[in-house]
């Protein structure tokens, strides 16, 4: 196995990519792994080091994709590392569920204490996204008593059946699957296609809520205040205030999935600070732990009212995880968070004429590290380009950087809130290159 000696900030590839380990090992996923997974390249991980990660060949890759916006503080960071391996010298699991670790609750007290809003809250713990969004949508009918769910066109929640019923992303995921949870979908805001930013507010007031949805039925709004999978969309501040107003207005819990967005992806440590709103339930999950299966559902505190044994998990608040999720906000808040809007900004910088230089460019948008390059066949039409995307996504990966889609023909930035100056700077030119590439 090579090392990350040799220019360790940047790519070097030894081999074609996947290289003979690789494409052994991709063999015999095949033959037993199942076919649901989306793999976008043949890439096969043997070890990370901050922003770099290495192949079963040796083949060093800058990793722009971060494991779906997961490994915030970098893969293996050092504090993070030595906190796993303190805790698991301790102990593996007790399971918080049905006993006390001290962690559990310092983990509960610093996510109470750091969520937008000067209010009491509880925190309920699980190992994923879709544990998540699964908690909140049980607490919001619990609390409410009512069973109807507002969501958007485009969002991902999640592929366990509740979490499901709100993902409105791909009828892939959803195909074969129903019946569903009463769930009614709206549009979110893009601005680069749409001259109506606020048109979905207006369909659930004006249309919804007067023909076929009654709002006392409502138990929850669900929204990602920066949408992920749908395109990486930051919509205007105005969009979320009204839907603050409306949730208000009827009595509706307004939920939060930053499963995504969240943990200093924004250049804050929750993208709702963005907008100057305040959720009544958050759900965290991805970058929350560095890498470690762990989810926290976060609410108001006479919103998270259920009696014992209303909801639990028996490994969600591992205290491995926990470990690591301590070390992760200590890291996040001593410089990731601002080296995320630093290094953001930079890109953006660097980015900003992109549209005017490459013709299949329609837009290039974000907030921090969480930064979206919309790719079209034709600007003046802005038709999408889904093949071109896909075709960008591995031209990229041939050349060392390991990028992800989203949306239906958007390429997703999302790095590791490590990354140096001059790694972005590689990103953008690999990137220059791979458009001219689409342009000959």
């Amino acid at each position: 196995m090579s090392t990350l000696v040799t220019h360790p900030l940047l790519p070097n590839l030894i081999t074609a990519v996947p290289g003979p380990k690789a494409r052994r090992i991709i063999e015999r996923d095949q033959a037993v792994v199942s076919p649901s997974y989306t793999r976008c390249y043949p890439l096969v991980m043997e070890r990370g080091e901050g922003a770099i990660a290495e192949d079963v060949d040796g083949n060093r890759f800058l990793d722009f994709a971060a494991g779906i916006a997961v490994v915030a503080t970098g893969h293996s960071h050092p504090r993070v590392v030595k906190a796993i391996q303190e805790q698991a010298a301790h102990f593996l699991h007790m399971s918080g569920t049905d006993f006390y670790y001290e962690g559990m609750v310092t983990l509960a007290e610093k996510l109470a204490a750091v969520t937008p809003g000067d209010v009491p809250r509880r925190v309920y713990f699980g190992n994923s996204g879709a544990e998540a969004i699964e908690a909140a949508i049980k607490m919001a009918r619990y609390h409410t008593g009512r069973d109807k769910f507002v969501a958007f066109y485009g969002g991902f929640h999640g592929r366990t059946m509740g979490a499901l019923s709100l993902t409105g992303s791909k009828v892939v995921q959803r195909r074969g699957f129903h019946p569903s949870l009463p769930v009614y979908h709206i549009p979110y805001p893009n601005t680069y296609r749409d001259s109506d930013a606020l048109a979905g507010i207006s369909e659930l007031e004006d249309r919804l809520f007067k023909t076929i949805l009654p709002p006392e039925e409502v138990a929850g709004i669900v929204v990602e205040p920066v949408q992920g999978e749908g395109g990486y969309l930051a919509p205007p501040a105005k969009f979320h205030q009204e839907l603050r107003r409306i949730a208000d207005q009827h009595g509706i819990l307004l939920i939060h999935d930053e499963v995504q967005c969240g943990m200093g992806r924004t250049g804050r440590m929750f993208a709702s600070e963005h907008f100057g709103v305040i959720p009544d339930i958050v759900a965290l999950a991805k970058g929350i732990a560095s890498g470690m299966p762990l989810s926290a559902t976060i609410a108001r505190a006479e919103v998270m009212n259920w009696p014992r044994g209303a909801h639990a998990s028996t490994f969600g608040g591992n205290p491995v995880s926990i470990a690591a999720a301590l070390a992760t906000i200590e890291l996040l808040e001593e410089s990731l968070i601002a080296n995320a809007a630093r290094m953001g900004a930079h890109l953006m910088r660097r980015m900003a004429d992109w549209p005017r230089r490459f013709q299949h460019v329609g837009e290039v948008r974000g907030l921090g590290l969480m930064i979206g390059i919309e790719i079209v066949r034709d600007q003046q039409t802005k038709e999408r380009a889904p093949e071109l995307r896909d075709r960008l996504e591995y031209l990229a990966f041939e050349r060392g950087l390991l990028i992800l889609g989203c949306g239906p023909n958007s390429i997703r930035l999302c790095p590791p809130l490590v990354i140096t100056e001059e790694q972005a700077d590689f990103a953008v030119a690999t990137l220059e290159h791979c458009l001219r590439l689409l342009e000959g």
